[in-house]
């Protein structure tokens, strides 16, 4: 017996999708640039974020990019210093002062 597919679920409204699917055609086309640099865009992955983000710009329902993505992490030496006791407060020192 086969089994049934479960009916896919789209991720984006339909206008983020024509969005997208704009940016992506200006991609292949080479026509993509990036924001101030306005460098050429040539990966798809950054066409498809450009394509999201100017959706949201016009009012499409979009989920919010996620959060873990966008550099929520802390450097080494503030990580093993408790926050707002770092180099300010003395506490840490990678070696001697003299």
């Amino acid at each position: 017996m086969p089994v049934k597919k479960a009916p896919s679920q789209r991720k984006y409204s339909k206008g983020a999708s024509k969005q997208v699917e704009r940016e992506m055609r200006e991609m292949k086309e080479g026509k993509l640039k990036m924001g101030r640099s306005g460098k050429k865009v040539t990966s798809r992955k950054q066409a498809i974020a450009i394509g999201l983000s100017e959706a949201r710009k016009k009012g499409a329902k979009v989920s919010r990019p996620d959060s873990s993505h966008n550099g929520g992490s802390r450097s080494r030496i503030a990580s093993d210093c408790p926050r707002g006791n770092g180099w300010s407060a003395g506490l840490y020192r990678p070696f001697e002062l003299q």
